[in-house]
């Protein structure tokens, strides 16, 4: 029974989605909101999460890169192969010709997102020495998950009046210290939605955050359908084995 205990437990563990701590980044609290995928029997939005991809693609790509994200990955969101074939054969990526020179070609859906900068060094020149982080997994890197980035995203406004920003910041009620670097990379009708859904910034910044949760952790719904089979399976063999002590003690006065 000590076992089943056990195991029990590591089963609720793998269903949960990892929450982290809301205080933490300077003392700052992310208002929580309500997401698809969060809790036990959670799923990703696909629509929400293909209209976050547009917003990547149309805002984030030029500065951000998703390097462990693979173009076939977005097969779990709900596009098709073709679909898929035709977004990474728009990119081209570094190769190597018959002769062995460096080249380019067509990305393939088994080829990684290509990076907007060919290492770290080019980004930092650009930003002035700033480094724009790789979102791959930036929900779990971040204590505040999902709602930390989303809360960022929609976080801009006009400092208080007797807040003076540094040189080249910006106010965002979200980010500790409530000066950062980056620019409000959002702003309403950024982009044009296919399905007709209004582009506000906090859609936008919901689908994103949507989008890069998916890319973060692309493998949750079926870790987390695995986790209900497990804990059925060892609710079903608690009662077997209860049923098979009491039958062999029976007898026992």
């Amino acid at each position: 029974m000590g076992f089943l205990r056990i195991a029990a437990a590591a089963a609720l563990l793998a269903l949960a989605t990892p929450v982290a701590a809301t205080a933490a980044e300077g003392e700052l609290t992310f208002p929580p909101q309500n997401w698809s995928f969060s809790g036990p029997f959670g799923t990703f939005d696909r629509a929400a999460a293909q209209r976050g991809f547009q917003v990547y693609s149309e805002v984030c790509a030029a500065c951000h890169s998703v390097k462990h994200a693979y173009y076939r990955d977005l097969g779990g969101i709900g596009l098709t192969h073709k679909e898929i074939e035709a977004i990474a054969a728009a990119v081209m990526v570094p190769s190597i010709d018959d002769d062995g020179q460096p080249a380019e070609r067509p990305a393939r859906p088994s080829d990684h997102f290509r990076a907007p900068y060919p290492n770290e060094t080019a980004a930092r020149a650009t930003f002035n020495g700033a480094y724009p982080p790789d979102l791959s997994v930036i929900i779990k890197a971040r204590a505040g998950g999902a709602d930390q980035l989303y809360n960022l995203l929609a976080g801009y406004a006009e400092p208080p009046a007797d807040m003076k920003l540094g040189d080249g910041m910006y106010y965002n009620k979200y980010f500790a210290g409530h000066q950062i670097a980056m620019p409000a990379p959002l702003s309403d009708g950024r982009v044009t939605y296919a399905d007709g859904t209004r582009a506000s910034v906090e859609q936008m910044a919901r689908d994103v955050t949507t989008f890069l949760a998916y890319i973060a952790e692309p493998e949750m719904e079926v870790r987390k359908r695995l986790g209900v089979k497990v804990v059925l399976f060892l609710i079903f063999m608690t009662g077997v084995t209860y049923a098979a002590k009491r039958k062999v003690w029976a007898d026992v006065h």
